[in-house]
């Protein structure tokens, strides 16, 4: 079962904002990468290239946390901890290209492909959601 996401934070799912993806290594230390990120309405959508680390923790240790921030408003974001709930590779570049789109404006640059290179989804599951959404700091 995943938790639902607050409506009033939804839009940061229709703008570039980067998130924090948090994932447990082998040793048990923590593993941070920015990531673009995306919600089905259900579950929070991570797409990495196959044999990329963060791939290899959220195989092997489901656990993750992640953040978003506001690219609008930096004190604004969303952070949710979570389980990998499904991994497929069934449609990892077409929705690449989706958030290239939202990221970058454009289509995701060629360069940036690696010979041969797989895209797995993670689909994760949310436990927890916490937010905030502080006021201005006074501007002295």
């Amino acid at each position: 079962m995943s938790l639902p996401l607050p409506e009033d934070y939804l839009d940061l799912f229709s703008k570039p904002a980067f998130a924090h993806l948090a994932t447990i290594m082998p040793d048990g230390s923590p593993h941070v990468t920015p990531i673009w990120i995306d919600y089905d309405g259900t579950y929070l959508l991570v797409n990495a290239a196959v044999g990329r680390r963060k791939n290899k923790n959220m195989s092997k240790r489901s656990r993750v946390a992640i953040d978003i921030i506001d690219p609008d408003y930096p004190y604004r974001y969303l952070a949710v901890r979570g389980h990998v709930a499904e991994i497929t590779t069934e449609g990892g570049r077409e929705h690449l290209e989706k958030l290239s789109w939202r990221y970058l404006g454009s289509a995701y640059p060629a360069h940036w492909w690696h010979g041969g290179e797989n895209r797995e989804i993670f689909k994760i599951a949310i436990d927890r959601v916490v937010t905030r959404n502080l006021e201005s700091p006074a501007v002295k």
